[in-house]
């Protein structure tokens, strides 16, 4: 996976709606814990590929999905939101 980016969630359902909706977009996922220094009101996060930005954000727009937002790490434990 080249460098990766992260959504994070504010419901459960919504994390497990997106990642339904992005492995059957041929997007190559991975769930993972929200980091703790992403405020967000669910444990679940995803993660992806950044080469897959666009078409992301196009599935999430889409279909409706809410998100938290997007975040990229830029140091150990500092991430940037970008959407």
């Amino acid at each position: 996976m080249d460098s990766s980016l992260l959504i994070a969630f504010d419901s459960t359902q919504q994390a497990l709606r997106a990642e339904m909706l992005l492995e059957y977009a041929g997007i190559e996922i991975d769930i993972r814990p929200t980091p703790k220094e992403i405020t967000a009101g669910c444990a679940l996060s995803i993660e992806f590929p950044e080469s897959e930005l666009d078409r992301t954000k196009a599935v999430i727009a889409q279909e409706k999905v809410e998100i938290r937002g997007m975040f990229r790490r830029t140091e150990p434990e500092t991430y940037e939101q970008i959407m």
